[in-house]
């Protein structure tokens, strides 16, 4: 399975579609909230979330919602990357509950060659989150360098394969 893609092999309009999803359970919720330090009740405290907020549950922490969806991108977009460069935009667009499943997909919008290193270019692209239901929770552009398969390919001693490293044998 190849994991990333090089500058070449990305088209203007294709369409990644990230496997598998992620049904996103209250112990991934309070575990990225108390990584992150973030505590506020509407995340942590269902009897909060119940009597004080117009979903009458908790909701999931946003940030966990990206992160999952940028994570999930990362086979199909930027598992060669040089550099995350930016994002671009970030919205959340839906809430998400505990037990929804997320699923992602990200579509190229651009790409261009870098203007002083030859040996790379940037891609831009848009990931969208939807839920079991299809309703689109999270969208964000960003974009990242990538290499060119030409120079990456001639930086490698010969027959090595990048996307399957030989280890050590074991001892003992």
């Amino acid at each position: 399975m190849q994991f990333g893609r090089y500058f070449e092999e990305f088209e203007i309009g294709a369409v990644y579609r990230h496997w598998p999803g992620k049904t996103v359970t209250e112990y991934d919720d309070h575990l990225f909230c108390l990584l992150t330090m973030n505590h506020h009740p509407l995340h942590l405290d269902a009897h909060y979330a119940q009597s004080a907020s117009q979903f009458n549950r908790n909701v999931v922490v946003g940030n966990y919602i990206y992160s999952l969806l940028l994570g999930m991108s990362v086979p199909d977009v930027s598992g060669k990357a040089i550099a995350n460069l930016e994002v671009e935009s970030l919205r959340h667009v839906a809430p998400t509950f505990h037990g929804d499943t997320i699923y992602g997909e990200t579509t190229v919008l651009g790409k261009r060659e870098s203007g002083s290193k030859p040996d790379r270019g940037v891609v831009s692209v848009e990931t969208r989150g939807y839920n079991q239901d299809g309703t689109m929770v999270c969208v964000f552009r960003r974009r990242v360098m990538v290499p060119r398969r030409e120079y990456a390919e001639a930086a490698l001693p010969a027959g090595v394969d990048p996307e399957r490293p030989s280890f050590p044998e074991p001892r003992g």
